[in-house]
């Protein structure tokens, strides 16, 4: 199975609290984070919310 290599590059400061827990959900601490998923529907859909605070890197 493929995986993707999430990284978090903006600040969670000043988000909503929804948007808060999708990125701790994604395993995800500080800028710079970076964690790797198993390529699944849930990820991706919770990647395609955040998409403007994180980068992607599939393998």
């Amino acid at each position: 199975m493929k995986t993707l290599k999430v990284t978090l590059k903006r600040s969670i400061i000043g988000k909503p609290e929804k948007q808060r827990r999708i990125i701790k959900a994604l395993g995800l601490r500080r800028i710079n984070h970076t964690v790797e998923h198993k390529d699944t529907p849930n990820i991706r859909g919770m990647i395609h919310k955040m998409s403007y605070m994180l980068e992607v890197l599939e393998d």
